[in-house]
């Protein structure tokens, strides 16, 4: 059974970011053989300060035989902002997709961002075949305030999901979504053979720094952990917590 480090933050937060952590350590549990990981020093539970609000952040974190981190991270600013953010970092063995998933919840109780990926880590941005048949085989569902992609959007499929929910059914909607992205992911991921190439592996390997230093550039998230604990911080913490890579 999955013990999370500190599970009362959750209960604080946005209905559908409590219920999404819960969807996804649950199906991470019933898929996955599931070990903790370790945090790097001080970067477990973290509070600050952002424009005289209470910041805080909680890092949960696992490993499995095909997974080096998975990684689920919720974080609270006052009482007006609540973010979930989760990334699956597959073992470079395994050339199979970045799972992520993040929300930002703002005031008012509204979902302002909501998006999903199951990101290709190929050098021609295609998703194996495996994956793509399942995901093409989901039913097309409909949002109606869809949001575009950040200039450095390029690392994600054409199955990726940006949205604004409008209300508590399109907030549904994604959740059951997001369930069935990672439940394919995990099913697949738990069925893959490792690979035994060195090449293959190279690639891989290459294939996740992309995804990762794409990431890195987003400026929103490094804004805010500068604001709050210094750009020194804001970049350990992108670098070795929210986007690391084998290198």
């Amino acid at each position: 059974m999955l013990k999370s480090m500190e599970a009362s933050l959750r209960n604080r937060q946005h209905p559908l970011i409590h219920r999404l952590a819960d969807s996804i350590e649950e199906i991470w549990q019933k898929y996955l053989d599931i070990s903790p990981y370790s945090v790097p020093e001080g970067l477990g539970y973290v509070e600050g300060h952002l424009e005289g609000e209470r910041l805080i952040i909680e890092n949960h974190c696992y490993q499995a035989p095909q997974f080096r981190k998975l990684h689920l991270e919720l974080a609270q600013v006052g009482n007006g902002l609540d973010i979930l953010h989760c990334v699956m970092f597959p073992n470079p063995e395994y050339p199979i997709p970045m799972f992520g998933t993040d929300l930002v919840g703002g005031k008012g109780g509204l979902i302002s961002a909501a998006i999903a990926d199951l990101s290709p880590i190929s050098s021609d941005r295609s998703l194996p075949s495996r994956y793509y048949q399942h995901l093409s085989a989901l039913p097309e569902i409909e949002f109606s305030e869809p949001r575009a992609l950040p200039p450095w959007g390029d690392i994600f499929s054409q199955f990726c999901l940006f949205v604004r929910p409008e209300n508590a059914e399109e907030e549904e909607k994604f959740h059951n979504r997001v369930r069935e992205y990672l439940t394919i992911h995990c099913q697949i991921a738990a069925s893959e053979t490792p690979l035994t190439s060195n090449l293959d592996i190279s690639r891989v390997l290459a294939g996740q720094r992309n995804y990762c230093t794409k990431q890195q550039q987003n400026d929103k998230t490094r804004r805010v952990l500068e604001k709050s604990f210094g750009k020194e911080w804001a970049d350990r913490y992108m670098t070795t917590m929210l986007f690391d890579y084998v290198a």
